[in-house]
């Protein structure tokens, strides 16, 4: 059986079991329109970010 030479660092520790805990990116919603958008995003759907418009967006809806 296979056995360590040197004891392995906290660090290391914790990063190999940090891939297990990961859940991937939180779902948050524009607080404008309630439309799914990824975080530090502009909403493609209003075209927002941080309560100020920041593309032109199509009135054709």
């Amino acid at each position: 059986m296979a056995v360590p030479k040197r004891k392995s660092s906290r660090m290391q520790r914790r990063q190999r079991k940090a891939a297990n805990r990961y859940e991937g990116v939180q779902a948050t919603y524009c607080k404008e329109c309630g439309a799914p958008v990824a975080p530090h995003c502009v909403c493609k759907a209003c075209g927002k970010y941080a309560g100020k418009q920041i593309l032109e967006q199509a009135e054709n809806k």
